[in-house]
């Protein structure tokens, strides 16, 4: 007769188990999400102001890529708003969509704090700065039509430098200390690129920096800049990959990750550097957007669970399908103007920010 004890699955089997049906999930998850990925790039590039069929779409990308077919149905100004405007535009959303949330995992894992997103640590004030400066004042005209670029993203490498030097001037990079300095160098960056609007003369400069501040992917084109952006972010996700086990061990504890063999401050200074220069990529392309970081991780972690290796993927597609999305409604909702994208990336994460800050409390109180 078969006991209690003998027909109780042991601990270990269980474990396998459980193992091998979350990488099941992610798998599933995974290529699920690509596909829809590729799915809504396809869908999104055909909107706008002139509606373009998704088979004409396919038809102008083929011919462009392959020169199949060499003669098609659709009209020179559909190839020149599809592969000159649209494709350039959508590639960018996917890019920087997918470098913010991966930023926001990995500093809410690196500061453990779940409200933190890539602005957190001032990234996007030096940007900000940076690129108030180039559109008000010329600054870095000597590279020219890349000056905007240019100087953001000189900016948002000086603003993670900044933030590191403070954090660093204690001894230690804890969580406290960077996630502190990060907001003080935001703020400080704040009130100089409101300095920079006020000193300017030009009112359509100002209204122009404005307009970037709120972020927009309307500035893309096939050039230097598309390719760095997509480069940075793929690198971002390798590095990140390959830091997985850190980033959980960090996000267990500071104890946790010391009994684990891994050092935290020295995984927090790589880590800050990855993603500096991911968020400082991202945000010289396509302005100021928020709120990316801080809800698309919540949302994988749903998914997928809270182990690295396996949500920061998943966290990558959502990110991109979430900002091509939102871009795609910035172009129509008030045709023939165009919404900053960050007014609708705002408008959705706004109210998921008030029901984290909700549900923080209701668990202290």
């Amino acid at each position: 007769m078969t006991t209690i004890d003998e027909a109780r699955p042991r601990p270990s089997v269980t474990l396998r188990a459980a193992v091998r049906g979350s990488r099941r999930r992610t798998a599933w998850w995974t290529g699920g999400l690509a596909v829809a990925l590729m799915a809504s790039a396809l869908i999104t590039v055909g909107v706008g102001p002139v509606p373009i069929a998704p088979s004409t779409i396919v038809q102008i990308i083929l011919h462009n890529l392959v020169g199949v077919p060499a003669e098609g149905s659709w009209s020179p100004a559909d190839e020149a708003i599809v592969w000159n405007v649209r494709i350039p535009r959508v590639m960018l959303g996917i890019a920087v969509g997918a470098g913010l949330a991966l930023c926001g995992a990995a500093l809410q894992a690196m500061v453990r704090n779940v409200l933190a997103d890539p602005y957190i640590i001032g990234i996007s004030g030096g940007a900000s700065t940076g690129a108030a400066g180039a559109i008000l004042f010329g600054f870095g005209a000597g590279v020219g039509q890349y000056a905007l670029s240019a100087s953001a993203f000189l900016g948002a490498l000086a603003a993670s430098l900044l933030v590191f030097f403070i954090a660093r001037s204690g001894g230690r990079v804890t969580s406290l200390r960077l996630l502190l300095s990060g907001v003080a160098v935001g703020y400080a960056l704040a009130a100089a690129t409101s300095f920079l609007i006020f000193s300017s003369d030009s009112a359509e400069g100002s209204r122009s920096v404005m307009f970037w501040l709120l972020g927009s992917l309307g500035l893309a084109q096939w050039d230097a800049v598309l390719a760095v952006v997509i480069a940075v972010v793929a690198v971002t996700l390798a590095a990140l990959l390959l830091n997985a086990r850190r980033l959980d061990a960090i996000a267990a504890g500071d104890e946790t990750a010391l009994t684990l063999g891994v050092s935290p401050d020295r995984a927090r200074i790589a880590l800050l550097v990855i993603v500096a220069l991911c968020t400082g990529a991202a945000v010289s392309a396509a302005g100021a957007i928020g709120f990316v970081g801080l809800v698309i991780p919540h949302l994988a972690r749903r998914l997928v669970g809270s182990v690295h290796a396996r949500m920061l993927p998943v966290t990558a597609l959502l990110g991109a399908m979430f900002l091509i999305w939102a871009d795609a409604l910035a172009r129509t909702l008030m045709q023939p103007r165009e919404l900053p994208i960050g007014i609708l990336t705002a408008i959705v994460g706004a109210p998921f920010l008030l029901i984290l800050v909700r549900r923080i409390y209701a668990r202290q109180s």
